[in-house]
C-alpha cells in the first residue's frame, strides 16, 4: 500500500471514529441547579416581583392539591366496586384526565411567572393539604366523599387566591383560577355528588 493510500485510509478511520463519538450519549452528567426552588427569574410581563412571588406560592399550593386530587381519581378508577362500577369507572377516569390538564396549565403559569413548579411525588405529598387516603380499597361512597372534600378544599383555595391575584393586578393568574380551576372543580363536584343522593333505583318512595 502506498503512503498516500495509507494516509487516506487512516483519515477515513479517524472520520468514522469522530462520527461515532458524536453519536455517543454523554452519561452521568451533574451540575448545579440553574434556578433554585423558591427563587424567581425576571420575566418581561409587566408584573412586580412581589406580585409574581405571591402568585407562584399560591399556585404551587393549588398545583400540589390538584395533583393529589388527580391521582386520587386514578386510584378510585382502578379500585371502584359495586353496582355503579361501570359508570364510576368511566367518570373517575374522565375527571382524572381533566384534572391532568389543569395540572399542566397551573405548572406552566408558575414557570411563566418566573417561578419553579412542584413536580415530584414526594414534594407533592409534603405540600398538599388533602388528607392521604389509605393504600387499600374503599367502598364507592367513601371514595366519593373523599373526592368531594378534596374538591371543596381546592375551590375554597382557588377563590381566595383568585381574589388576591385580581387585587394585585395579576389578571392571568386570576383568569386561570376562575375560568379553569374553579369551573372544572365545580362541575366535577356536581357530577360526583349526584352519585350519593339516596333515591330509589326502581320504585319511587311515594309510590
Amino acid at each position: 500500500m502506498s503512503p498516500k493510500n495509507h494516509r487516506s485510509n487512516s483519515k477515513s478511520e479517524e472520520q468514522l471514529q469522530a462520527g461515532s463519538d458524536r453519536a455517543r450519549p454523554i452519561l452521568h452528567q451533574k451540575a448545579r441547579e440553574i434556578q433554585p426552588y423558591g427563587k424567581l427569574t425576571p420575566m418581561p410581563i409587566a408584573l412586580d416581583e412581589n406580585v409574581r412571588a405571591e402568585s407562584v406560592g399560591n399556585l404551587n399550593q393549588i398545583l400540589a392539591d390538584t395533583m393529589t386530587l388527580r391521582d386520587m381519581y386514578k386510584k378510585h378508577h382502578w379500585q371502584v366496586a359495586g353496582h355503579t362500577f361501570y359508570q364510576l369507572h368511566l367518570l373517575f377516569d374522565k375527571h382524572h384526565g381533566e384534572q391532568d390538564e389543569l395540572v399542566d396549565s397551573i405548572a406552566e403559569r408558575i414557570q411563566l411567572l418566573g417561578g419553579i413548579s412542584l413536580a415530584m411525588a414526594a414534594d407533592i405529598a409534603e405540600t398538599t393539604m388533602i388528607p392521604r387516603p389509605p393504600r387499600g380499597r374503599e367502598e364507592a361512597p367513601v371514595q366519593i366523599s373523599r373526592l368531594l372534600e378534596a374538591h371543596e378544599l381546592i375551590l375554597k383555595e382557588a377563590r381566595t387566591m383568585a381574589r388576591k391575584a385580581a387585587e394585585a393586578g395579576d389578571d392571568g393568574t386570576n383568569d386561570l383560577l376562575v375560568s379553569d380551576v374553579v369551573r372544572t372543580n365545580e362541575l366535577q363536584a356536581w357530577f360526583v355528588a349526584e352519585h350519593v343522593v339516596d333515591v330509589p333505583l326502581v320504585r319511587a318512595a311515594g309510590a
